[in-house]
């Protein structure tokens, strides 16, 4: 069977990572370029980080680049593919990671808060695929969407974060089914706890994850995974999580293993 490489022929697969400067985005870049990958990441604010997150992927020996966007502004998402495709020739893979996340109580929750959530959680993910999927027309390509694993959980500290990302999920399944015939898989990896909010009391966390927390190279080995498949496994949501596992091809939680039977004198 021919490598994704051949299928391209290119002699690497080129990816984008939106958020892809620091913690977890990081994790996954640079997993993608261990695979082989050449990189480009997006960014806002993280400019020092972009700069040493590139220098580290160029060890390894693929082409990367930077590229500065704010994706809760109208007609970001579209540019940043554009520009990402052009800066790598080409684009087969793409990883949505950026998002918001903080604590919104219910009584001070505001109307521009719940738009940033929904613009940057939501909103440029969609348009991200909109604009990867023209740039994958001849091949098809890969779409890897970063969720939560509490999406489908009561959240009610973080209601327009909680929100987003369980539209996240519902607009993996939705762009799974529209794009199949484009042979473009969509999927999307949700994470439980993996690493400390800024800001987040390191107390009030340990309390939280029971100090029982995701590696980032789990969440990157699955970004890997899905971004590699073949195309005919599309629509999936697998939850990378401690305290809820799954079965990874379905995104089913496993059943518990059944009792082992005694061998010994009853």
């Amino acid at each position: 069977m021919p490598s994704e490489s051949e299928r391209t022929g290119n002699k690497r697969v080129r990816a984008l990572v939106t958020g892809g400067a620091i913690r977890l985005g990081r994790a996954i870049a640079l997993a993608l370029a261990e695979a082989g990958m050449d990189v480009a990441i997006g960014y806002h604010r993280s400019s020092s980080e972009a700069r040493r997150t590139v220098a580290d992927l160029e060890r390894r020996g693929v082409r990367a680049v930077a590229i500065r966007a704010d994706l809760t502004r109208p007609g970001a998402a579209a540019r940043l593919v554009e520009r990402a495709a052009t800066a790598l020739g080409g684009l087969e893979v793409l990883v949505n990671s950026a998002a918001a996340f903080r604590r919104t109580p219910f009584g001070s929750i505001t109307s521009d808060q719940y738009d940033e959530f929904l613009a940057l959680n939501l909103r440029a993910p969609l348009f991200c695929v909109q604009a990867a999927v023209e740039l994958m027309r001849r091949d098809g390509g890969h779409v890897v969407n970063v969720g939560d694993a509490a999406a489908d959980r009561p959240l009610p500290g973080y209601i327009p974060y909680a929100v987003s990302k369980a539209g996240l999920v519902a607009l993996t399944r939705n762009l799974a089914v529209a794009l199949r015939s484009r042979r473009v898989a969509v999927n999307c990896v949700a994470p439980g706890p993996v690493l400390r909010p800024r800001g987040f009391p390191r107390d009030r966390w340990h309390t939280l994850t029971r100090n029982r927390t995701v590696s980032l190279g789990d969440v990157a080995a699955a970004v890997v995974f899905f971004a590699t498949c073949p195309r005919s496994i599309t629509g999936q949501t697998v939850a990378i999580d401690l305290e809820r596992p799954t079965d990874f091809m379905g995104g089913l939680p496993m059943p518990p293993k059944p009792p082992q039977r005694s061998t010994g004198p009853g």
